[in-house]
Formats: structure tokens, sequence, C-alpha cells
């Protein structure tokens, strides 16, 4: 099948690091958010259950029918709005029927095309500067490892510089395998929390509150917009891949309305997993790396059947080898980010300030600082264009 010729070990070894990525960087949120909500042991299962299955259906069958890496995740910061809600201000089954509710709002907003519309007017400078300071982000936690596991970033990350001069192809896969044979000479590696049972989701029924709507469906759609869906089609945008965004958002809507009871409470375009997948270091040819994606959609599919075993997994790698292989990995897309950010001299400026106030990490209104950078950028390019108008009238 041509399918099958077109993967290699490199995009499955993309889509493994990504699914690690992906599960590691917020599934404790999902387990508190669930938690903070009245969920118990067995509703919590179904919640990570339900992320994992809607995940792996929604990169699987676009990316299949559009052949480009078509890469979603859960709203992380949407978790983190669920689990610092008061204890007790809104039962399980309001906050399913408000998770309906920011799904139809998301499924609006990008069936319209509103949102690709507003993205689309975005100058592509000030994408890669929001790019790469959300990247940039990620990757300076995997290094500040070191502090606690410094043999084991020091040396994944010079076998990445050997392997990236001599075959590039392989530098990730090669830092992943010499990172899980010093985690098994360390005995970091705890194979003892590994275990195997199916899941069972657990559907709740939705109750629709006003309060609830307020309180939770529009709070968590703006953070999943701002914060999650403005990355991930600025990675869409550096990397040239022709991708219908207004029909995938949709389509994201369209699945949390169907998965919330089970606890799929909102699904975004991915970033960080996404350039994983979308850059060289997946495949050398372009029209290959959907085979990432597609390996990525199967190991959050076992991730999903398997959920009631997903706490001991994840925790069975050191966090410090998932945060490092996935550091490595980004890095030539923020070199690349930061090329676009800065090719125009004229919106350089701007484009700077986009990165620095992308990367600071800044949250104002609960609103997270990929809106805000490009805010900012913005703000600056509009001043900074007034100003190139009134010079030549001054003279």
């Amino acid at each position: 099948m041509p399918i099958l010729r077109d993967f290699s070990p490199s995009t499955v070894t993309a889509g493994f690091v990504a699914c690690m990525v992906g599960l590691t960087s917020g599934i404790t949120l999902v387990f508190e958010a669930a938690r903070n909500l009245g969920a118990d042991d067995a509703e919590v299962t179904s919640w990570v259950w339900a992320l994992c299955l809607g995940m792996a259906v929604l990169i699987i069958v676009p990316s299949l029918r559009y052949r480009a890496p078509v890469m979603i995740a859960f709203s992380a910061p949407g978790a983190a709005i669920l689990a610092t809600l008061p204890k007790g201000s809104f039962t399980l089954p309001q906050a399913i029927g408000a998770f309906m509710v920011g799904g139809l709002l998301a499924a609006v907003v990008g069936f319209s095309g509103l949102f690709e519309q507003v993205m689309n007017r975005i100058p592509l400078p000030l994408v890669g500067a929001l790019l790469a300071g959300v990247l940039a982000r990620f990757v300076l936690s995997g290094f500040a490892d070191a502090k606690t596991a410094p043999w084991l970033v020091v040396t994944t990350t010079l076998v990445y510089v050997a392997l990236r001069r001599f075959w590039p192809r392989y530098a990730v896969i090669g830092v992943l395998a010499v990172g899980v044979l010093m985690s098994i000479l360390s005995r970091s590696l705890k194979t003892d929390l590994l275990s195997w049972s199916l899941a069972r989701p657990v559907y709740v029924a939705p109750a629709f509150s006003l309060s609830a709507m307020i309180g939770i469906a529009l709070p968590v759609f703006i953070v999943t917009m701002a914060g999650q869906n403005l990355p991930g089609v600025a990675v869409i945008r550096t990397t040239a891949y022709r991708i219908p965004v207004s029909k995938v958002i949709g389509s994201t809507g369209v699945a949390t309305v169907l998965l919330a009871p089970f606890g799929g409470y909102s699904f975004n375009l991915s970033a960080i997993t996404a350039a994983i997948c979308m850059e060289p270091a997946a495949h050398e040819d372009p029209t290959r790396r959907y085979t990432a994606a597609l390996a990525n959609g199967g190991f959050y599919l076992l991730a999903g059947l398997f959920a009631t075993s997903i706490t001991g997994a994840l925790r069975a790698f050191p966090v410090e080898l998932v945060h490092i292989v996935a550091a490595l990995a980004l890095l030539p897309t923020i070199g690349n980010s930061l090329s676009v950010a800065t090719s125009d001299v004229a919106r350089r400026d701007p484009a700077i300030l986009t990165f620095v106030v992308t990367l600071s990490g800044v949250t104002l209104l609960k609103i997270g600082s990929p809106f805000w950078g490009i805010v900012a950028g913005a703000t600056a390019m509009v001043i900074s264009s007034i100003g190139a108008r009134e010079r030549p009238g001054s003279l």
C-alpha cells in the first residue's frame, strides 16, 4: 500500500515523541480539572479515554484526506481554568453542558471561516515570532531540567548535535534511544508502573446552566482560541502546508459536542506537537510527513484504549527525558520561525516584540501570552506604519 511505503522510522518516532509530549505536558491538569468538578476515578479515566480518542480521530481522518500532518491537542489552558474553579461552584453535569456549548461556539467560528479570516490578516513575521515564542518557552523548560538530570540533558544534547551533523534525519531517534538507555542504566525508568487494562467510558448527562456557560464555556472557548488555535495556525502557515483551517477547527467543535458527556471538554489545533511532526526532522520529504501525524494518532488511540493505565505509563518515563527530547526536536522549528520573523526589516521590531511578549508567559484576564504577543506586535506595527506614512510628507 502507498501509505505504508510513506512511513519511515523517523515519522513513527516523531509521532511517538509528539504523543508523549502531548500527554505529559497537560494530562495532570486534566486529572485536577476532572476531580475539581467532582469526577470519580472511573470518570477521570473516561476523560482520558475521550480526549485520546478525539485526538486520534481528529488527527488520522484529515491527515489521510489531505495528505498533510493535521495535528490536534486538548486544551491545556482550558484544563487549567477548570482546575482552578472554586470547588463546588458547578456540578459535573453543568460542566458537561458548558463543554457542549463551547464546542458549538468552536464549530460556528470554524465552519463560518471567521477565525481563519482573522488569522489571514496577521502578517507572517508576527506569526513566525508568535510560534517562536510559544516553542521557546517549552524548549527552555527542557534545558532547565539540567538542574535535576544534568548527565541526561548534556549527553542527549551532544548526541543530537553529532547526529544533526552527520545523520540529521535520525537525530531525534538517536536522542530518544540514548535517553531511554540512560534511563534504564540509571534505574529511573520505572517499569513496575506499567500495566495493561482496557478503559471503560462513562457517560454523564449534561445539564445546561447560564452561569456555567458564562463561567466555563466562554473562558475555555476564549483561551482555547487565543492560546491554542492561534499558535496552531502559526505552525501551519510557517511550514506552508495547505490545510483547510476552518474545517479542521469546526470539526474540533463537533468532536467536543459529541465527546463532552464522556469528558472530551475541548479540542484544538496543536502547536508544539505539530511542530515536531511538520519539520524536516520527521522526514526530509514534506509530502510524507503526514505519516508522522498518522503514527501520532495511532499512539493516541492506544493511549485511549488503555487509559486506565496511562497514568502509570507516563510516570514510568523520567519527565526530564520527555522534556529534553521534545526540546531538541523543536530547535530547527524555532530557528526557522525566527528567520521568518526577522526577514522583513520594516516589521522586525514588531515581530521581536511579539516574540518577547509571547515568551514571557504573561496572562491577563485569564488569556495567555500568545494572544497578547499578537496584540503587542500588531499595535507596534500599526504605530510604525503611521510614522512611515507621515515622514515623507514632513520632508
